[in-house]
């Protein structure tokens, strides 16, 4: 069994093996919830744009990376297991939930889109880094056969979560102003 460090270096080395242990690991869901966690904070942290950086920005920013997270993994649980399994598809919320979370751990250098210059450049890197390590881990936890459907699962729910999040955001910035 692999340490906590070890699965985050696995799941962002996009090894198909440290998906299925963690899937198979009741006892990783608190694990993937720290990896969402700490990958939102640092998102929240890098996050790209003008502007002087202020708690609540970072605040923010977090709040919107898990929100765009937990969007994007409901939308591909739901996705991928009643509108485009496979007849092997077995996974319960908890398997793929874990091995999603996992799928966030290239988000955890997001922090360095606090560098200046560095911050788009690097959302654009780590935004496809997730959605290989999401095709990944939607294969594994749902027990595909076809790469194809989970990029077509992941890339539903990404595209569907952004829309949400385009939402959410343009609602959260008019009550702020």
């Amino acid at each position: 069994m692999q340490t906590f460090v070890q699965r985050v270096r696995g799941a962002a080395s996009l090894d198909p093996l440290t998906y299925e242990e963690v899937e198979a690991d009741r006892h990783a869901t608190l694990q993937a919830v720290a990896v969402v966690l700490l990958a939102s904070v640092a998102g929240g942290i890098g996050l790209p744009g003008p502007g002087v950086r202020t708690a609540w920005n970072v605040a923010v920013g977090a709040v919107g990376a898990l929100a765009g997270w937990g969007a994007w993994a409901m939308l591909t649980h739901l996705i991928g297991t009643r509108l485009m399994p496979e007849p092997r598809t077995r996974a319960n919320v908890g398997e793929l939930m874990r091995t999603l979370g996992f799928a966030a751990a290239p988000g955890l250098l997001r922090i360095g889109g606090a560098i200046p210059g560095l911050g788009i450049f690097l959302y654009w890197l780590t935004s496809v880094w997730m959605l290989v390590a999401m095709v990944i881990a939607v294969r594994q936890a749902l027990d595909y056969t076809s790469t194809a459907r989970a990029f077509g699962v992941c890339v539903a729910g990404w595209v569907l979560s952004l829309v949400l999040a385009v939402i959410i955001g343009n609602g959260l910035a008019t009550s702020v102003s």
